[in-house]
């Protein structure tokens, strides 16, 4: 099995009950980090089975979703100012 990747998901959709619904789908597999921003460790296969499920509800002509690929390098450069921390590794326990 591939090891999960870091990615930081952000969204913009123009109807509610489609933007609830993506909602719900990043938050099934990733941390809200601002109302439309997520972070999460996928692998490609759970990254593939977002995509599908994603692409039944995104209106292509209204709604955007963007994903970046975030490399261990660059993660650990990322910088979380004010409220919020930057979402561990899989299987790091913060105490």
């Amino acid at each position: 099995m591939a090891a999960p990747t870091f990615y930081l998901l952000t969204y913009d959709i123009g109807d509610d009950k489609r933007r609830l619904k993506i909602a719900k789908l990043m938050e099934s597999v990733g941390d809200r980090v601002q109302h439309s921003v997520f972070e999460a460790y996928l692998t490609p296969a759970e990254l593939d089975k977002l995509l599908k499920r994603v692409k039944r509800v995104l209106s292509a002509k209204e709604d955007s979703l963007r994903i970046y690929q975030l490399c261990a390098s660059c993660r650990e450069k990322v910088r979380a100012e004010g409220q919020g921390k930057i979402t561990p590794p899989p299987g790091v326990m913060i105490v």
